[in-house]
């Protein structure tokens, strides 16, 4: 596999995606780390919150230690705040750093930023920017990078997760029905890219599965996750709950220690460090979308002469863009059998052997016919 990624070159596309204009540039696989270039650039990464959150924010700013320390960048970052008191500071944050000419590039992420930074590249083509985890404006700028993530790649190998250790009834709280719950968000292209990936690692590792699907309708509304994580392991005896909707998803965690019958899995960073530490117990493995490890992998791109200015790239699993938490309680408590077969996923997914389909400009609706067909 390694001697796969080493060679394997994937060609950059340009042509239109429905609702952005351009479908996403394919990333090329680095054959190796690079080699410090010769030039050594200036960043600043703007933070629309605090450092700390243990989420996306601290996730980019280790990605930049790691290229400080190898002496490829210097770097500052600067915390604005996330409340609504704090959203004007944003912008005009934005347009200082961008007039000053001092920065190589400007890194700032999350949906909350795009109007402002359109608005900041747009005042500042000369500028270069990059944005994660955002796709709102790509190729309205030609000095802007979208970075997104291949969250079906990720979904599949929770699926392949859940799915296979639903079979694991010598497993503490696995019970004998083959039923898993996922609390999405919004039903919307983005959580259903999660959930389509789900549903197939889930089926493939499991065909009996059974996948109750629903969406809380908010980010931030714990309580009614709550209630329906409650209501998947009460009356549809799920005893795995995935939660895919931002601060709601916690809910989900709390249902599945309320009730002492289910575990819980998180999303994009490793939720065993950042719940309470009851929830964290029964919080079995993450799904991750690597900020830091994208961050990097743009930088060696750039000495590697590859830029995608205009464009949107999406990484996947080969650039570390996403991945699964494989140590704590994934090594602890899931059998062996388990383990093997989301790393036996994970590698076909690399070498090619299983392409996960995106929910992301595909208008067929199959992973809504899909949803349906698995609910219990």
């Amino acid at each position: 596999m390694k001697k796969f990624l080493m060679f394997v070159l994937v060609a950059i596309m340009a042509v239109s995606m429905v609702g952005c204009g351009q479908t996403p540039a394919e990333p090329q696989a680095p054959a190796a780390p690079a080699e410090p270039a010769g030039k050594v650039y200036n960043v600043v990464n703007l933070v629309n919150g605090n450092l700390g959150d243990k989420s996306f924010f601290d996730a980019a700013e280790s990605g930049l230690k790691e290229l400080e320390a190898a002496g490829r960048i210097t770097y500052k970052s600067i915390e604005m705040g996330g409340t609504d008191q704090d959203q004007p500071k944003w912008l005009e944050t934005l347009n200082e750093v961008a007039s000053s000419g001092e920065y190589d590039l400007v890194i700032c992420g999350t949906y909350q930023m795009p109007d402002y930074l359109k608005e900041a590249a747009t005042t500042y083509p000369d500028q270069k920017f990059l944005i994660y985890d955002d796709n709102t404006y790509v190729g309205v700028n030609q000095n802007v990078v979208n970075i997104t993530y291949k969250q079906n790649d990720m979904g599949y190998l929770i699926g392949t997760f859940a799915g296979k250790m639903t079979t694991e009834t010598g497993v503490a709280k696995i019970n004998p029905e083959a039923v898993v719950g996922f609390v999405g968000g919004i039903d919307s292209p983005v959580i259903n890219d999660f959930l389509y990936g789900f549903l197939l690692g889930a089926q493939a590792a499991n065909p009996e599965i059974k996948v109750d699907t629903r969406y809380v309708n908010s980010y931030v509304d714990t309580a009614t996750a709550k209630e329906m994580g409650l209501s998947m392991i009460s009356d549809k005896n799920a005893d795995i709950l995935w939660g895919v909707a931002g601060l709601s998803g916690n809910g989900a965690a709390e249902a599945a220690l309320e009730s002492g019958k289910a575990w819980f899995i998180g999303v994009d960073s490793d939720q065993e460090l950042t719940l309470p530490a009851d929830q964290a117990a029964i919080t079995l493995t993450s799904g991750l979308k690597n900020v830091g490890k994208s961050i990097v992998w743009l930088f060696d791109e750039w000495d590697a002469g590859r830029t995608y200015w205009g464009q949107e790239v999406r990484l996947g699993i080969p650039e570390g863009g996403v991945g699964i938490v494989i140590d704590k309680n994934f090594a602890a408590i899931a059998p062996k059998a388990v383990q093997d077969a989301v790393l036996a996923a994970q590698d076909d997914i690399v070498a090619g052997k299983i392409i996960v389909p995106t929910a992301i400009g595909d208008t067929t609706n199959t992973v809504v016919t899909l949803r349906d067909s698995l609910q219990p």
